[in-house]
């Protein structure tokens, strides 16, 4: 390994928005040095690309930053399904780390700066003996820990993290808190930055809640749902920031749809589809449109009221589902900015510029 600065990314637990604080840091970083390279050694959530397992960020990455290296070498494990049994029954961590060690090689070749991207807090990994702590360790890197607003609980989750990084021997040089509430930020912020000092830890960074980052496209909710388009094809570009359940009186939903708003109801409660319809033609009026809906439990509305739906360009998708499990599949889904989302892209660039000491971050990997 060459004399190239590391950061290893990691986060007190999953969905913590690691990725967006990587987009950021990595844009900023790459401002400060072109030379700058990225690997993600383990990843769980990928694509198929060119018919090797790809993780997402790495893809994100590399697109974002036109950079020339190798897709395999930037993602060269991706855990899919089946591979951790597949380990337990006749795995040999060697040739983890040989891949691993091969990929860095070649990613940090004539690199100033290489961000290294775990998966999941410090432990994950562990079922297949490389979690994240002895990654970090393996290829020689310092840590930057990602965790999210509050108080009291990030700090209880960065202190169990640290110590199973210290346990190997790797240094956290930071802490970066994501997702904090706005109002909150100045107060939470001060007490942070005491509670970590006790700790030993210095906090770089708070990055105030975007509920922009966590919207979803209707395409986007079709495909992670497995849904399919009843119309309004040409829209499924729409952006979906709040989800409104339909089990009110129509004049009660419509206080909850606005233009980013998805409405999950039966299909037969033609009452509340046709309340969307009104809002969404009425929108250029100066009152509220609709992002799209759900219409659940395999019912279709009448033929002529889809008829208005496609005339007023509302997106619809169909489950066979109840209302309330599509609900609760929303509810716990996770939204990954994807290549093609360049406002995202763009929000998280300004959010890491904006809250994130990263001129410090540059002077401890000095």
């Amino acid at each position: 390994m060459g004399r190239e600065k590391k950061i290893f990314l990691a986060a007190t637990r999953q969905n913590d928005g690691k990725t967006v604080v990587c987009v950021g840091l990595m844009g900023r970083l790459s401002e400060i040095s072109g030379k700058t390279g990225f690997i993600k050694p383990i990843g769980q959530r990928y694509v198929e690309v060119d018919g090797d397992k790809i993780d997402e960020d790495a893809v994100l990455i590399k697109s974002m930053l036109g950079c020339d290296s190798h897709l395999k070498d930037m993602s060269p494990v991706a855990i899919g399904r089946g591979f951790t049994k597949r380990y337990l029954d006749k795995g040999n961590v060697n040739s983890i780390i040989h891949r691993i060690r091969e990929a860095y090689d070649n990613i940090s070749r004539d690199k100033d700066i290489v961000v290294i991207e775990g998966t999941g807090h410090a432990g994950v990994g562990s079922v297949i003996d490389l979690n994240n702590a002895q990654v970090a360790k393996l290829l020689g890197a310092r840590v930057i820990l990602v965790s999210v607003g509050g108080i009291g609980r990030p700090i209880d989750e960065i202190a169990l993290n640290q110590a199973l990084f210290e346990k190997e021997g790797v240094e956290i040089i930071g802490v970066i808190i994501n997702k904090v509430i706005p109002e909150k930020k100045e107060e939470t912020e001060e007490y942070l930055r005491k509670g970590l000092a006790k700790k030993g830890i210095e906090l770089l960074g708070v990055i105030p809640y975007t509920k922009s980052l966590t919207a979803a496209k209707m395409s986007q909710l079709g495909e992670a749902l497995g849904l399919e388009f009843l119309c309004g094809e040409h829209c499924m570009d729409n952006y979906v920031e709040n989800v409104t359940v339909g089990a009110m009186f129509p004049h009660n939903a419509l206080k909850y749809i606005d233009k980013k708003s998805l409405l999950v109801t039966p299909g037969d409660r033609e009452d509340l589809i046709l309340a969307a319809i009104g809002s969404s033609l009425l929108s250029g009026m100066g009152t509220p449109g609709i992002a799209g809906l759900i219409l659940t439990g395999g019912l279709i509305p009448d033929e002529k009221i889809v008829e208005i739906l496609r005339k007023a360009n509302i997106p619809v998708l169909l489950s066979n589902d109840n209302t309330y499990r599509v609900a609760s599949k929303l509810h716990d889904l996770v939204v990954k900015i994807r290549v093609e989302d360049r406002v995202k892209i763009e929000t998280a660039k300004e959010l890491v510029e904006q809250n994130v000491d990263t001129g410090k971050i540059f002077e401890k990997l000095c």
